[in-house]
């Protein structure tokens, strides 16, 4: 192997697990869904226990979706929960590696530079992975699979594909093992950073699987795909240049901040403003928090009806600020520009982007800075009463208007329920 020993590991159907792990019972064998059923039959499965995937039920799918027949227990999500759960598990991977060698990728997984580490233990790759994941099991009840790989995109791809396939669930590859092994490997969506748009491009060259793509004329992919063509390539060829301490030394060019949220249920036109209205102000509070304003937005519409495509769009504003009555304003006026007025929403995202610091604030000659300066305090102190004493503490009065969404997820994590009932 090569002088870098990645290892990229996994909580297998975290949310599943941790929710049998609560009852007491194996995920391996316990069908379990983690939905929450107050939000109806079309409630997304965040997570699906192992058991039921053997039965065909596939991750992310609505309650509807699961096969009549099926017996299986539904857990709520209960996020601070998951939270806690993976918190202790990080801990187990500081008593073997140091925070500065661990990335975390998502809550269920994280990337471990161990190349300095298995001298130090005298222990193989393979080995202290498992040492890893045998404390994981035995402390928490969760079962973690692994894969190692002499670079950050071969330890995914280990983890993705080939960890599936063996008893002690974990996978290894370098170059040439994954050149032997993967090259023919079908589908492509199952290799890191190929989505199903990516690959639907690369049929038009004849690209069905790695080893196609590592011999495609690279003018071709060039042509096609612009500077994104470099990942292909390298990924193609088994090659990974960024280390795990480029992506800690790593500071953004750019900065934007955003939020989403799936609504409860479909909501009209002027129901799904008001909420969007509801996000402007919690946004251009983080803004204010942490002295920065914006000179662009961006907003993104999604329908209940799965057949018409979601409508977005992005603009630059009249002023760089970060004052919400003029965020408001601005959002408001592209939201009646790009969203369809007869047809139920369910999804709303946001963004405010180019951001830079406060004293690079912008006027205009209609604009009073004194009443700035007045909204801006006033800010302020709803976010200083919200840090003291809770989300729900301080609210606009649009919060309190029917259709309003911010008193409920205030009670939520991530969008998800964080309480402690089952």
């Amino acid at each position: 192997m090569d002088d870098h020993i990645y290892m990229c590991i996994d909580l297998k159907s975290f949310y599943a697990s941790v929710e049998c792990a609560e009852r007491g019972l194996d995920a391996m064998t316990t069908k379990l869904v983690v939905a929450d059923p107050s939000r109806g039959n079309g409630a997304i499965c965040l997570a699906v226990s192992p058991a039921l995937k053997q039965l065909g039920v596939k991750n992310r799918c609505r309650i509807f979706e699961i096969p009549k027949g099926i017996d299986y227990i539904v857990a709520k999500p209960r996020m601070q929960k998951y939270i806690d759960y993976s918190t202790n598990i990080y801990a187990i991977y500081l008593r073997y590696v140091a925070k500065e060698d661990i990335h975390p990728y998502s809550i269920d997984e994280m990337f471990l530079d161990v190349t300095h580490y298995l001298f130090k233990y005298n222990l193989s790759p393979r080995d202290l992975a498992k040492k890893i994941m045998d404390d994981i099991r035995k402390e928490t009840g969760i079962t973690a699979t692994a894969g190692i790989g002499t670079n950050l995109y071969l330890a995914k791809v280990a983890l993705d594909i080939t960890a599936k396939h063996v008893k002690d669930n974990v996978g290894l590859l370098d170059a040439d093992l994954y050149k032997r092994i993967l090259w023919h490997h079908k589908p492509l969506t199952d290799f890191w950073q190929v989505g199903r748009g990516i690959a639907k491009r690369l049929q038009k060259f004849g690209v069905e699987d790695m080893y196609d793509l590592a011999h495609c004329d690279e003018k071709v992919l060039y042509r096609e795909f612009g500077v994104n063509a470099e990942i292909l390539i390298d990924h193609s060829k088994g090659i990974e240049p960024t280390t795990l301490a480029d992506i800690k030394a790593y500071v953004p060019k750019g900065h934007s901040l955003s939020q989403g949220q799936i609504l409860f249920e479909d909501y009209d036109y002027d129901k799904t403003l008001l909420v969007v209205k509801e996000m402007v102000d919690n946004l251009s509070l983080e803004l204010v928090d942490k002295g920065l304003v914006t000179g662009s937005i961006s907003l993104l519409i999604g329908y209940s009806k799965d057949t018409i495509p979601p409508s977005s769009a992005t603009r630059r504003i009249k002023l760089r600020t970060n004052v919400f009555s003029i965020l408001q304003e601005e959002m408001t006026k592209l939201y009646h520009e790009i969203t369809m007025k007869d047809t139920p929403i369910r999804k709303i995202n946001i963004g405010f982007n180019d951001l830079q610091d406060e004293a690079t604030e912008q006027f205009d000659f209609f604009t009073s800075q004194e009443q700035v300066a007045k909204e801006r305090k006033k800010q302020k102190a709803m976010s200083s009463i919200k840090e003291k004493f809770g989300k729900g503490a301080i609210m606009r009065g649009i919060s309190l208007q029917e259709g309003a969404t911010q008193r409920k997820r205030n009670k939520l994590i991530g969008g998800h329920n964080a309480g402690e009932e089952g």
